[in-house]
């Protein structure tokens, strides 16, 4: 027998506003122009307030105008449409942009190169192919006879080894010199092959040679003796020539084509009297409003639904009007709260992280996690890390990103925490003034940093060592 029970359940559920405004919080300020302009093609009740500059003026002249908000649609004024504007984009003079300069991409390059040999065409194919198989440091480090078959298979050009070996020598003839190497042995004295004939670099390429292995391992000593050397000053110049060689010559040009483009900060972070005034670059956004025109019609409507004169196509033109002039308030509401939002959180990071802003010294970095800022702006953590997410901060010392300023917790011998960025800068302090002949072992830099008052393990040290990008004590010996 069926029985019918009545439930209570509370839930939670995002409006589609809400959704809106967190959509927009992931946003960087650089790609929040094409969002509105999104929404501008999308919606033809809301429109840029600067189309009209003399109704602006007369928008801008009432004073009881708020550019940060907006009423509901039956009590908007006469002629008071303005209802979102920055201000302080319009000041925006210490704004600063990055350039990156304009360049091709590596394939490009060599392709250009590839021209100007006298091939065959399919000698021609062979090396296009040879190119495109290229990885992004300019290594090819796939076998030659794999790659013949894949031009017959491909390609259908029938071909053997030895012809894509000769193919790929004339290659690694083009710059930047090394691309085309299949091993980094190979990519060094290809380098030095193509240096004028000195004692210095015979010696080199006599190391690379006969004494690859024990050179990767920085074990001088053996080499030295199984080369027989007795210049000990020219087998000196000859490691400083190879250390000056490109170990990776396809990052000198790039695989992407990088276009010329500005970098904007999402924050401008200036000091002005030993004060910090925090800013939202938004210069380039649009002012929004509501478009007069459509307006009118809905109030037409309004005013012919008192007089019960309404056509059915009016009305539907009423309907839809209404219906996109409340989604343009929503949006409008939206982009204002994310300002707020947005500053607040900024505010925050500057707050915690005040002297480092004053100084610029990381070793000022104080320990913040998310949930530090999440409780100064009374919102959740997942909000905090949207917003952080994708943004930076232009400060007088330069771009960071908002990720850089959240850092670990040491715990010091005075019984108080300091951020990990400081004992990675302690760290890098002291691997820096190390005697090159007899580095520091992790062992030895563990007490050091513990002698500093650090509490770390050296499995620490190990893991900081090496986001600094720094070797082991044995790479790091020098003659």
């Amino acid at each position: 027998m069926q029985k019918l029970r009545l439930t209570q359940k509370l839930t939670q559920k995002l409006t589609p506003q809400q959704i809106q405004l967190v959509k927009l919080l992931q946003i960087p300020s650089i790609d929040i122009n094409a969002r509105i302009q999104q929404e501008l093609a999308e919606n033809p009740v809301l429109e840029p307030a600067n189309d009209n500059v003399e109704y602006l003026q007369e928008a801008e002249d009432n004073s009881a105008i708020d550019t940060m908000t907006v009423g509901y649609i039956d009590e908007l004024p006469q002629k008071n449409y303005l209802t979102y504007r920055d201000y302080e984009a319009e000041e925006r003079w210490l704004r600063k942009e990055a350039s990156v300069p304009n360049r091709y991409s590596l394939q490009e390059q060599l392709l250009e190169q590839l021209e100007m040999l006298r091939l065959d065409e399919g000698q021609h194919k062979i090396g296009e192919y040879l190119i495109g198989s290229l990885e992004t440091d300019g290594y090819i480090r796939r076998d030659l006879a794999a790659l013949a078959n894949d031009l017959l298979l491909t390609q259908y050009i029938q071909t053997n080894e030895t012809e894509v070996e000769t193919i790929l020598k004339k290659i690694q003839t083009f710059d930047p010199p090394g691309i085309g190497a299949r091993s980094l042995q190979e990519c060094l004295l290809i380098q030095l092959n193509r240096q004028p004939s000195k004692p210095v670099r015979n010696m080199a390429i006599q190391i690379l040679n006969q004494t690859f292995e024990l050179f990767t391992k920085k074990h001088y000593s053996q080499i030295i003796k199984k080369l027989a050397i007795e210049d000990q000053e020219l087998f000196k110049e000859a490691l400083e020539l190879i250390a000056k060689l490109n170990p990776k010559p396809g990052g000198t040009l790039g695989s992407d084509i990088q276009q010329n483009q500005i970098l904007y900060p999402d924050f401008l972070v200036t000091k002005h009297n030993q004060q910090l005034e925090v800013r939202l670059n938004a210069y380039n956004t649009p002012e929004l409003r509501l478009s007069r025109s459509y307006i009118h019609i809905l109030e037409t409507s309004q005013k012919l639904g008192k007089d019960k004169k309404k056509s059915p196509s009016l009305q539907a033109a009423s309907s839809f009007v209404k219906q996109k002039a409340e989604s343009a308030k929503w949006f409008i509401e939206a982009l204002n709260q994310r300002k707020k939002t947005l500053l607040r959180t900024m505010q925050a990071i500057v707050q915690l992280q005040y002297d480092f802003f004053m100084e610029e010294d990381e070793s000022k970095l104080k320990p913040m996690i998310l949930k530090d800022v999440a409780k100064i702006i009374e919102m959740d953590i997942s909000t905090v890390s949207r917003i952080v997410n994708n943004k930076s901060v232009q400060t007088q010392f330069g771009i960071y990103p908002l990720k850089f300023f959240f850092t670990e917790a040491i715990s010091t011998t005075m019984g108080e925490d300091v951020s990990s960025k400081a004992v990675k800068q302690a760290l890098l302090e002291l691997i820096q003034q190390e005697s090159k002949q007899q580095p520091y072992a992790d062992e030895q830099l563990t007490a050091m940093l513990v002698d500093k008052g650090y509490h770390i393990a050296r499995r620490t040290v190990a893991k900081y060592r090496e986001q600094l990008n720094m070797p082991v004590a044995r790479l790091r010996k020098e003659l």
